[in-house]
């Protein structure tokens, strides 16, 4: 039991905090309030709201409302003099010719019971605050952080602010472990190291979302965040259902913002799953991001540049675009020497299976690697569909082994001379004994083809992969 003279002691000390408390809270009461301005809706020019009287930064949220219709979120994506233009994340109907244009509160930071603080003040962050927290494993979400599974509204969330200060790049801890993908293609010649960001280059129809649902469940990672951004709706149940599966899904997140999403959800839903990565690295996770796909990212901004008047550049993409990608690329790697980290997978899509398209050849740049899915491969039934001499790691010698290293070179190698020899070996016209190194390679073509295929239900185990790849050289 406490002694007497602790207990008064402890008492009165509580009651010295709850004075402080009360003080503060006299203190918010008695300082007056800045008014909210509130603005008009002038015109609706195709996705753009234009407004006057609205003098808040870009990237504030308001409410734009007609009397008797529920108001319509849009974001501030850039201002004329004293017009501003907005960005609906809704539908625009209801809306008409001088409708408020009012913007959301400034959040407010309560006061911590027992410190010694300022009182209850605004902060300067009017951009959206959405949940984040361990309530969103397992669950499927919106851009706006609402459930779309229905099983019930999110726990053990809680809201936070959507823009957070870049890490220092000499703070970064360097990318120096191996990550498992469990993918035998990518462990063995591609190999990934934990906290870098590859891109994931393919045409439509060549098997780039199972590829992606193998690296959710076989990835050694503590969280899976699955961002789908402008794919087909139909794809998204699909994708949870049917390749995610069950094991996966227990300990993912997945942000769906499907093609007919205005433009500023898709990128908001980008953005989202990449705050939600962050959130779990900074407390010490690590975290594989799974991002389908950059492209339609890139589009949605397109949209909205052009909408709000900047002028095209590369093959109608706006500058802009060609901003945003490393803005958002930038976002996840490695955190704090000693923190967590987040592994990047963001799928591109090349038109028309075209290399130089403009945002693939900006993702290359801006990317620690790039894998090349081939239509050809995948219509010859070559699953998955990597086409390893296309594609390369940039931080594969930091995390493999010496030994491993020159093993894939040699593979690379004579997957290259097989390559160069295959019209004559279709013609017949080539004979073994005239070329060494062609014959080891015809010889050996099958093992590796059959190295390279992988069922999207089996694990290929990173040390395995090692070891077959050793093996068929040594053979």
């Amino acid at each position: 039991m406490m002694p007497p003279i602790a207990a008064s002691d402890a008492a009165a000390r509580r009651r010295q905090r709850w004075d402080r408390y009360l003080a503060d809270l006299r203190t918010q009461a008695a300082v007056p309030q800045p008014l909210e301005t509130v603005g008009t809706l002038l015109r609706v020019t195709g996705l753009v709201l234009e407004a006057a009287g609205v003098r808040v930064p870009v990237g504030s949220v308001c409410d734009v409302s007609s009397p008797g219709q529920p108001p319509v979120q849009a974001e501030v994506v850039g201002f004329s003099g004293d017009r501003a233009f907005l960005m609906p994340t809704g539908d625009l109907h209801g809306l008409a010719s001088g409708a408020r244009v009012v913007p959301r509160p400034l959040p407010r930071v309560p006061p911590r019971l027992g410190e010694d603080h300022h009182p209850w003040r605004r902060t300067e962050d009017r951009g959206l605050h959405l949940p984040m927290g361990d309530g969103l494993l397992g669950r499927v979400v919106d851009s706006h952080g609402q459930p779309l599974d229905r099983e019930g509204p999110l726990e053990r969330v809680r809201a936070q602010p959507m823009i957070r200060r870049p890490i220092n790049a000499m703070d970064r801890d360097p990318v120096r472990t191996p990550l498992d993908t469990g993918v035998r293609a990518i462990n063995a010649l591609l190999t990934v190291g934990r906290g870098q960001r590859v891109g994931l280059f393919a045409g439509t129809g060549v098997g780039k979302s199972v590829l992606l649902g193998m690296m959710a469940r076989y990835t050694q990672a503590d969280v899976i965040v699955v961002g789908l951004i402008g794919e087909r709706g139909r794809e998204v149940k699909e994708f949870i259902e049917d390749i995610l599966g069950d094991e996966g899904r227990a300990r993912s997140v997945v942000v769906a913002a499907p093609a007919d999403a205005p433009p500023l959800l898709r990128m908001q839903g980008a953005s989202y799953a990449t705050a939600i990565a962050e959130h779990f690295r900074d407390r010490g996770r690590h975290v594989l991001l799974l991002m389908d796909s950059l492209t339609r990212y890139a589009m949605a901004q397109r949209e909205i540049a052009l909408a709000i008047g900047e002028p095209p550049a590369t093959k109608g993409y706006p500058p802009s675009v060609f901003a945003k990608l490393p803005q958002l690329v930038e976002r996840s790697g490695n955190g704090l020497r000693g923190h967590g980290s987040i592994t990047a997978f963001y799928t591109v899509l090349t038109e028309g299976d075209d290399p130089q398209d403009p945002i693939a050849d900006a993702a290359r740049g801006i990317l620690d690697g790039h894998i090349v899915l081939s239509r050809e491969l995948a219509e010859a039934g070559h699953y998955p569909a990597i086409d390893v001499e296309r594609s390369i790691s940039r931080v594969m010698t930091a995390v493999a082994p010496r030994e491993q290293l020159e093993a894939a070179r040699r593979l690379r190698q004579l997957m290259a001379r097989h390559a160069k020899a295959r019209d004559l070996i279709a013609l017949g016209a080539y004979v073994p004994g005239h070329d060494p190194e062609l014959d080891t390679a015809v010889r050996l073509h099958p093992r590796i083809v059959a190295l390279l295929q992988q069922d999207m239900h089996e694990r290929a185990r990173l040390e395995s992969s090692r070891a077959q790849l050793a093996a068929l050289l040594a053979g």
